[in-house]
């Protein structure tokens, strides 16, 4: 599968896209469903005095800033096509389905992204691991290396084999979602100081119950070194993955001030300073 180009201008504050890009890496949406105008760069400029911290074209974080959002207003909903409860948490939706299973829960969110993006990249890069500490890849997976549960073990289940469509890639990830969590994607990544926030890191509780929320974007303030950053999540039942308002700062919201030393706060869940961590 030949790789995604995109030729994306890097946004600042004030200025508008020039044009939108003739191909995108967001492979769930059609060529022409892709608005420049609602992106999660588009819609939310840092705050006053800040600027977004660069990013590498074609890295994760390069990809987040660029997801595509539904339109102003929109609300969260479930799986089975009704409103999460609250509505209050969410600045914004992001434009990508969850499925119609209650699967893709806040670890899953996590997981569907990075996956995505690597999907994007090269199918043959996607792989997470099962709770269980199993590594599973894509590209096994389509080759006919099935896996099947059987009580605390995973054993190989042959399946047949089959093209890298992204369709036979959803269904993958629905195996994934299934037998991953919290846990799992905490194992997945590495820790990470707080001080060396970049987008694509993550904040993970792993556990039962559990959460994650990710870093859609960071900008900093040149002036004074101050950093902000976005975050996005899912949440049980699953639900559409969603940008969090940071409900103890209604002024700097949706952005989030970086504190080194002290929890972070959002919505649904709190973390504590040492729950960073990077693919």
């Amino acid at each position: 599968m030949t790789k995604t180009v995109i030729c994306l201008l890097l946004w600042l504050p004030g200025v508008a896209f020039a044009q939108r890009p003739a191909a995108h890496p967001y492979s769930w949406l059609a060529a022409d469903h892709y608005d420049a105008r609602q992106t999660l760069a588009s819609r939310f400029v840092p705050p006053a005095g800040a600027a977004r911290v660069p990013v590498a074209a074609g890295s994760f974080g390069f990809w987040l800033r660029y997801l595509p959002l539904r339109p102003a207003g929109a609300a969260v909903h479930l799986y089975n096509g009704q409103l999460k409860k609250p509505q209050t948490v969410h600045a914004a939706v992001v434009r990508i389905d969850v499925g119609r299973r209650d699967l893709q829960q806040c670890a899953d969110a996590v997981i569907r992204l990075r996956a995505e993006y690597l999907f994007g990249q090269n199918p043959d890069k996607v792989h997470f691991h099962l709770t269980s500490g199993h590594d599973i890849w894509f590209s096994d997976w389509y080759a006919g290396k099935g896996f099947r549960v059987q009580g605390e073990d995973v054993v190989a289940a042959p399946k047949a084999v089959e093209q890298p469509t992204y369709a036979v890639f959803r269904r993958y990830l629905d195996q994934i979602f299934t037998y991953a969590g919290t846990r799992s994607v905490a194992r997945e990544m590495q820790p990470v100081a707080m001080a060396m926030l970049q987008p694509g890191d993550v904040f993970v509780q792993g556990g039962a119950p559990g959460h994650a929320v990710l870093v859609l974007d960071v900008s900093v303030n040149p002036r004074t070194g101050r950093r902000y950053f976005l975050l996005a999540q899912s949440y049980m039942p699953a639900q559409e993955i969603h940008v969090l308002r940071n409900l103890q700062d209604a002024k700097l919201s949706p952005w989030y001030a970086l504190e080194e030393r002290a929890p972070l706060e959002t919505p649904e869940w709190d973390f504590t300073t040492d729950q960073l961590r990077r693919f």
